[in-house]
């Protein structure tokens, strides 16, 4: 029976670290105040924490107690910053994009290529009800257009909440957009002619590399550190040595590594853009899913004469199919707007109504709480999952925010290959050749941790690491 106690307890504190109670790093209680929150002896309470650090759960520190265990690997390696040799470059191999999007809509594959959020873990009932409302009350309005710059009542709502990211904006600021995806594009060209060079993060989010390769713009790739993005002294270094017309990151939880810059390197890269006149297009779309709860500021926060064009929306957090963005381009805003009505006249009307009811209605923030320790929950058990079967040497980012990560592979591995073997066992994978511009990061891979079915996750994960160990 003192077995299965402590094994039971072992199991509870275990689920405690699963649930984001304790996080990699943090101190569990001490062995006595344990023993008084199970209500068992302090034998049974040492015996949990042993069973746990065998397993590989939590690790003991001399004379200090016991710590959720962190992942084994370190932090994946960049190249230094000074690293901009190769120069701007036409971007290509982007064709591949298509393949994974291909995959996404195969029921019969487990969609871990796609960084799109589980329809099960997203509010549709009451968002069902949102555009209920808008078909009986907007009837006339959504048969017809919602010319640019869009509904009101939706860039009202915007405007407030970003105010949560150091943003004070009226809402005659905001252009609503079909996505993020088409705010950046639209950005883009706002500010760039094809052949312009553009600075880009290194890896980065294979839609900007789209955005850039469909207008013809050349791609300038600037190395990213994990812990903050792009270092200011390799963007001041590369605007010395190219003709840059525009730089685009993402400052707030970086796809694919999860990366947030600090406050100070936001503000001192906003400064040396102004200073030498080059538009910073920022994507934000990941700025309100972080895991510590609070709203970090945008760089536009430190905007002061309209240089920075703000793109987000709200398919990472209302999901996808909604195709509702935005754009705060500060000083282009006519331009954004006229191009907005070229393109595609206007954004959907439905969608618009049904959203600024729904973040009207209040749900919006209570909703985010939780879906942000669903998704702090699966990166967590996801990252463990890679540590335990993938290859000795295989690292794994560590993510502030969103529901990403990104893996490095020991040497030798290529994920253009291991791409078609998970096919082949019903996973989708994103490989890291995807997220430059010339097809470097061979060896990585991004994985989607925003799936509700987390028993299937971890199968999936298993045999991705014997996939590996196979090639590696």
């Amino acid at each position: 029976m003192g077995k299965w106690l402590y094994e039971d307890v072992a199991g509870q504190i275990a689920q405690q670290i699963e649930d984001s109670v304790y996080s990699p790093g943090d101190r569990l209680p001490g062995i006595r105040k344990l023993s008084q929150q199970f209500g068992v002896s302090l034998a049974t309470a040492v015996e949990a924490c042993q069973l746990l650090e065998d397993r590989g759960i939590i690790r003991a520190r001399p004379r200090s107690g016991f710590y959720v265990q962190e992942p084994d690997g370190a932090p994946v390696e960049w190249r230094k910053p000074e690293s901009t040799e190769d120069g701007p470059t036409l971007v290509t191999g982007q064709a591949r994009v298509l393949e994974l999007i291909r995959q996404y809509g195969d029921p019969a594959l487990l969609p871990l290529g796609p960084a799109v959020p589980d329809p099960e873990l997203l509010p549709l009932t009451a968002l069902d009800r949102c555009i209920g409302h808008a078909r009986r009350v907007h009837r006339n309005r959504v048969a017809g257009y919602d010319f640019p710059p869009g509904d009101e009542s939706l860039r009202v709502q915007i405007a407030r909440r970003m105010a949560d990211a150091g943003c004070h904006i009226s809402p005659d600021d905001v252009v609503i957009t079909s996505g993020c995806q088409e705010a950046i594009s639209l950005s883009l060209r706002a500010v760039a002619n094809p052949g312009d060079v553009i600075a880009i993060e290194s890896p980065t989010f294979y839609g900007i590399l789209q955005a850039i390769e469909s207008q013809g713009m050349r791609a300038l790739e600037l190395p990213t550190e994990p812990g903050g993005g792009i270092h200011p002294e390799t963007l001041e270094s590369a605007i010395e040595r190219w003709p840059i017309q525009a730089c685009v990151a993402m400052p707030n939880y970086g796809n694919p590594l999860g990366h947030l810059a600090s406050n100070e390197r936001k503000e001192a890269t906003v400064r040396l853009l102004a200073d030498n006149g080059i538009p910073l297009i920022e994507d934000d779309i990941y700025g309100e899913l972080g895991f510590s709860g609070d709203r970090p500021w945008a760089a536009k926060a430190w905007d002061t004469d309209g240089g920075v064009l703000y793109c987000s929306s709200f398919s990472k957090t209302l999901g996808a199919g909604m195709r509702i963005g935005w754009a705060v381009p500060g000083r282009f805003r006519d331009q954004l707007t006229y191009l907005k009505y070229a393109t595609n006249q206007a954004a959907p009307t439905l969608q618009t109504l049904a959203l600024a009811r729904f973040l009207d209605q209040g749900g919006y923030d209570r909703y985010l709480r939780r879906i942000r320790r669903i998704y702090q929950r699966q990166v967590n058990r996801v990252a463990r999952g890679i540590q335990e079967h993938f290859p000795r040497g295989t690292r794994v980012s560590r993510p502030r925010g969103g529901f990403v990560l990104w893996v490095e592979l020991p040497e030798h591995a290529n994920t253009l290959n291991l791409q078609q073997h998970a096919l082949e066992e019903g996973i989708s994978i994103a490989p890291g050749p995807l997220f430059s511009s010339t097809e470097r990061f061979q060896r990585y891979l991004r994985v989607n941790c925003g799936i509700a079915d987390a028993d299937r996750v971890d199968a999936a994960i298993a045999r991705l690491g014997r996939l590996t160990r196979k090639r590696a």
